[in-house]
């Protein structure tokens, strides 16, 4: 029989509400709905028991990036792994095709094994008006044939693809994705707000890192941050670090997309869990200062250094959000995004034990995996 314990006594974040005083008992690798009155009790009173977090964007972290290699990609998920993040799609950035198809093979093996939950290809089918940290001389037309080649690489463990959907080529391939069952994103994009009401018409279904590397909102040319804003059927991704978004940025997404269609990211670089120096991004040099990192060429930001148990406390300590609208955006949202939501984003009865202990203060002091503490619950 596998062991049974009680967490006991915190408020619970639950898909009906916050619980005050509440109880999740672990069975094994899962939550259960009942424990023996003499099973082995976690005092939380005083502390919030969240579910684990879910990152759809994440590029590493660590010292470490996920097109490294295994070892490399497994620091990286360990690293963020102890700041919450139990479920993490590994994402790549541009790079020689050849590259990514290595890439992709490495990843693909990782996420066979239950260590990423997929790989997030971002660039090289992006806009160099938009390209941010990419390197413009890799950059290429969203083809459908090489698009194909490159979900086709992940052996069927591509989760998501970024694409300039306005070039040549972007509308069928966001057609193709959505066949192959892969999330077609529009990001480092120029598109018009008719492209992308296109895009989307044609089966794109979030939106990466909103109001980043796109064109802002215009009174004559509203662009695809209002067609991304006003369509239920877009997710929007937001990086809640301080640098990447106004306050009054966020709190527009949150308006006009509500709660259940954000997903919090970090879009992490290796610098991540981390401190400041120089580092790389694929093939580009990056300075780090202050935690945030840029380009050292041009100065463009280049991902973040987030990770995302500060973006939880940063939502609700300064942009004053409700704590359940921050564990939708969390958890909740992008794993019904992965379809995971059977298995993870809520603290439910037969889902995967993985959730996260936080202080009144909302800062990290436990994190669970699958029924096993990564971080044993530090307790005041």
């Amino acid at each position: 029989m596998a062991p049974i314990h009680v967490l006991a006594g915190a408020q619970v974040v639950l898909p009906t509400g916050t619980v005050q005083d509440g109880r999740v008992i672990v069975e094994g690798t899962r939550i259960a709905g009942s424990a023996p009155g003499d099973a082995p009790t976690v005092d939380l009173r005083g502390h919030w028991l969240v579910p684990g977090f879910v990152d759809l964007h994440n590029h590493g972290g660590g010292g470490a990036a996920f097109s490294g290699g295994a070892d490399a990609a497994l620091t990286a998920v360990a690293t963020h792994r102890r700041h919450g993040t139990t479920t993490l799609v590994a994402s790549t950035v541009t790079d020689d095709m050849d590259v990514l198809v290595r890439q992709a093979g490495v990843l693909s093996e990782l996420a066979e094994q239950g260590d990423i939950a997929g790989i997030h290809f971002e660039g090289p089918f992006i806009s160099p008006c938009r390209k941010g940290a990419h390197s413009e001389a890799l950059l290429r037309d969203p083809d459908p044939a090489e698009v194909r080649k490159l979900v086709d690489s992940a052996r069927g463990q591509a989760r998501m693809v970024t694409l300039a959907t306005e070039l040549p080529g972007g509308v069928d391939a966001v057609r193709l994705l959505a066949d192959q069952g892969v999330i077609a994103a529009i990001g480092h994009t120029d598109a018009t707000y008719e492209q992308t009401v296109e895009a989307i018409g044609a089966g794109a279904t979030v939106a990466t890192h909103l109001f980043n590397a796109m064109p802002p909102i215009g009174h004559r040319a509203p662009g695809p941050i209002t067609a991304l804003l006003e369509d239920e059927r877009i997710t929007v991704e937001l990086i809640n670090d301080g640098t990447h978004l106004h306050p009054a940025s966020l709190q527009l997404a949150f308006h006009h997309a509500g709660a259940d269609r954000v997903a919090f990211i970090t879009d992490a670089m290796d610098a991540a869990g981390g401190g400041d120096g120089r580092y790389q991004l694929g093939p580009l040099a990056v300075e780090v200062s202050d935690g945030v990192a840029r380009l050292v060429e041009g100065g463009s930001i280049a991902g973040s250094t987030l990770t995302l148990d500060r973006a939880f406390k940063r939502a609700v300590t300064v942009d004053r959000l409700p704590v359940g609208d921050v564990v939708a955006a969390l958890s909740a949202n992008p794993a019904r995004l992965l379809g995971r939501y059977d298995r993870v984003g809520s603290l439910e009865p037969g889902k995967d034990a993985d959730l996260v202990v936080l202080d009144r203060n909302f800062d990290l002091k436990g994190v669970m995996r699958r029924g096993a503490w990564v971080v044993e619950p530090q307790l005041d």
